[in-house]
């Protein structure tokens, strides 16, 4: 009991150091010019590039989910990729310039930002929010999970030194070292606090939005991935599912967790799909899988999240040849009674056959409404009239012909990139988008009269 209170007390302590130093270096930078803070994205890059293998290494010691490899490459798309894309847009000072209606648009930084980090991807979407906050002339603190609480720290260590050595103020970028439930709900409600950035468990998302601070939180994501039956290839469609849902082992909540095949392609493309490494569990194997994912009140097991379908598959008592990618199921119903139709972070894909495309849109809809509503839905198809009902679906991301993850994180679509995908109101959040620094800022408006103000007592036809 002294040690949980001291361990709490620690972590309270912390928050108020973090806290009031990121106030003083946000105050320092305020007024820097975006090419200024351009310059420390850039040193800020090239170290976490650097280090990308380094954090991954840390990540997967730490919490035992994902794959190495996988997370090095996680970790330099933020670095790399996203990073890019930043440096090529402006986020302070002035946006945008309307001649004609004779309105600026300048970008103001909000202050400091708390940001919340997931176990399942805590360096990658480390690295993502330090870059976006120092980009839109933020200071950022991080709360880590506490499973993930070195590898986080140690992202945002080598973010913090990379900034302050291309001159940055002290304190700009900092993380939690005694990471604690009550002294991350501390940190979200501090005054020096201006909006809380949390990715994150269902629990962590409504601490987030109970905080009484502007947040942007996301949660769960129960994909779906529509295969219909003008699919241009099947056998691609096939490799671009099983690549995206085994990708890190599953840990990432854009990847796919339904499939959803039109009866016209399903011997095609569920041939193909078993050819690259999808394995059909029978009703006893399932069952037993469900014992390993879930307890007894419904909840994923932390100690199964993001292994490997082989190791899940040992864990449940059943083998699997060493070519198994992902573990597969044919089911015929959605529902919290079917908890294989629920959210998995791990390499386990659900299987529903339909007749059609309107019951394919039907079913992918039941699907986002268990958990998943405002995430994302993939749509493997070629023909304009089967692809165009699925635009109607309440996902904040519907991706054609392409990975759900790599299409929804934007690096296969011209979606913006991002480590963040907000689920909008479908879901609880404030945002749909993915969240880029243009999320992070004011925007003020710099109008001038275009009209006589007395005219604003003259009648307007309509």
């Amino acid at each position: 009991m002294t040690a949980a209170l001291d361990a709490d007390l620690a972590g309270l302590a912390d928050v108020r150091v973090k806290a009031r130093a990121a106030r003083r270096a946000f105050e320092q930078l305020d007024g820097t010019d975006q090419d200024t803070l351009d310059g420390y994205v850039r040193a800020m890059a090239r170290a976490g590039t650097a280090a990308a293998e380094e954090l991954a290494r840390l990540a997967v010691d730490e919490t035992g989910y994902g794959v190495y490899e996988h997370k090095i490459h996680k970790n330099r798309y933020n670095t790399g990729f996203v990073a890019r894309w930043m440096l090529q847009r402006r986020a302070v000072g002035v946006l945008w310039v309307d001649d004609e209606a004779r309105v600026t648009a300048v970008g103001c930084p909000m202050g400091v930002i708390a940001g919340i980090i997931p176990v399942t991807n805590p360096t990658s979407t480390a690295l993502f929010k330090c870059l976006a906050a120092v980009k839109s002339g933020n200071a950022v603190v991080l709360a880590p999970h506490p499973r993930a609480a070195r590898c986080t720290l140690r992202a945002a260590e080598i973010m913090a030194a990379a900034a302050t050595r291309a001159g940055a103020p002290e304190g700009l970028i900092s993380c939690l070292e005694n990471p604690t439930l009550p002294a991350t709900r501390e940190l979200m409600s501090r005054r020096e606090i201006a909006l809380v950035l949390a990715t994150g468990g269902p629990g962590m998302v409504r601490a987030a939005y109970s905080s009484g601070k502007p947040t942007i939180a996301v949660g769960a994501g129960n994909v779906p991935a529509y295969v219909g039956a003008s699919v241009p290839d099947p056998a691609e469609a096939a490799e671009m599912i099983i690549t995206s849902k085994s990708f890190d082992n599953g840990t990432a909540c854009v990847a796919e967790q339904s499939v959803v095949v039109a009866d016209a392609v399903a011997p095609a493309f569920l041939a193909e799909f078993e050819a690259r490494g999808a394995y059909w569990m029978n009703a006893p194997q399932q069952a037993a899988l469900v014992r390993v994912l879930f307890d007894d009140r419904g909840a994923l097991r932390p100690d199964a999240v993001g292994q490997t379908a082989l190791r899940l598959a040992e864990l449940a008592g059943f083998a699997v040849p060493s070519t198994t990618r992902v573990l597969a199921c044919e089911l015929d119903r959605v529902g919290a009674d079917t908890p294989l139709s629920r959210e998995i972070l791990g390499p386990v894909l659900s299987v529903y056959r339909v007749p059609d495309a309107a019951a394919g849109l039907r079913r992918c809809r039941e699907i986002l409404a268990l958990d998943g509503e405002g995430h994302t839905t993939a749509v493997h198809a070629s023909s304009p009239e089967e692809i165009a009902p699925f635009g109607a679906l309440p996902a904040g991301r519907i991706v054609v012909n392409t990975p759900a993850l790599f299409g929804g994180m934007g690096f296969s679509t011209e979606v913006d990139p991002s480590f963040q995908l907000g689920t909008g109101t479908w879901s609880g959040s404030i945002c749909s988008d993915n969240v880029t620094p243009l999320h992070l800022i004011n925007i003020k408006r710099i109008a001038h009269e275009v009209r006589p103000w007395r005219t604003v007592y003259d009648p307007v036809e309509l």
